[in-house]
């Protein structure tokens, strides 16, 4: 029905604007640009407010469906006339990883997680099992989570009040994963194998890997402390304990290949343990 296009690009850096905007009266569908900043938690809400369709499809820019990706996905709802379906995500093929690589033989053996399957969020350690260790099949999947770089959502789901949280600004780590869980309190959630993609990543406009440190330790805390309320001592046990495995982990990688930025993204964990223990990681609810 439409195209929203929400450029975050930071001020002066313009060529999307540049390159779209003379295409827009000789596309075949209705297109709007929209320029505005804040992180794609922000941008996602700012699209979805401007968008009027009754499925409403999030795709990254650095994602390519395959042809009759959106075709089999409005299938799926269409078979669901009871809506109980609430959101539906694609399979990027060219992102899965084995699970027997040695970290994951090490979570396994030290029993962190109380399910290893993918797309599933393990409500007693907080943490979401990675879905790219899902391998290719064919159907329909229920799952805790979806990205929100290739997912289509019922209108009706944003219309209940649901947004993505404005916490998550700037780089987004894991607020796909928080609005997921939220809706997945009313509606189901699925993974559908036959809608696929591919994910390219860009060269440029990475986050440092200080940046990305610190997220992984306070983001998770907050849609840990969040989704299940009210932490126990025993939550908090096993998010620490897997936090204090990843910080060891990083650690010795930075010291046996002296690369910079495995010493960033150790400052960044850091940083993150001491902003939640000094309890200034959630002030005003935006992340660093």
């Amino acid at each position: 029905m439409e195209v929203i296009l929400v450029d975050g690009a930071p001020e002066g850096e313009n060529e999307t604007e540049e390159i779209v905007r003379p295409l827009i009266p000789r596309l075949p569908f209705p297109c709007r640009y929209i320029r505005h900043g804040g992180g794609t938690a922000i941008q996602r809400n700012v699209g979805i407010g401007n968008a009027g369709s009754p499925l409403i499809a999030l795709i990254d820019d650095d994602i390519r469906l395959d042809t009759d990706f959106l075709e089999k996905i409005e299938r799926a709802f269409t078979e669901d006339p009871e809506k109980k379906i609430g959101g539906i995500v694609g399979y990027r093929t060219n992102q899965q990883f084995d699970p027997n690589v040695l970290r994951w033989k090490w979570y396994r053996r030290l029993k962190f997680f109380s399910t290893y399957e993918p797309g599933r969020y393990d409500y007693k350690s907080g943490y979401p099992i990675n879905v790219n260790l899902q391998p290719p099949f064919s159907g329909l999947r229920e799952v805790d989570f979806m990205t929100t770089s290739c997912a289509v959502w019922r209108r009706e789901v944003f219309d209940s009040g649901l947004s993505f949280d404005p916490f998550f600004r700037d780089y987004g780590m894991l607020e796909d994963c928080h609005f997921s869980l939220r809706a997945g309190r009313k509606w189901r959630l699925l993974q559908c194998g036959d809608a696929r993609c591919l994910h390219l990543h860009a060269p440029g406009g990475r986050p440092q890997r200080r940046k990305i440190g610190y997220k992984s330790v306070v983001n998770y805390y907050y849609v840990f402390q969040d989704i299940v309320r009210p932490l126990t001592l025993k939550h908090k046990v096993r998010f620490w304990r897997f936090q204090l495995f990843e910080l060891i982990r990083v650690t010795s990688s930075a010291v046996r290949r002296r690369r910079w930025s495995d010493f960033q993204e150790l400052i960044g964990r850091i940083e993150g343990f001491i902003s939640i223990a000094a309890g200034r990681a959630f002030n005003g609810r935006n992340s660093k």
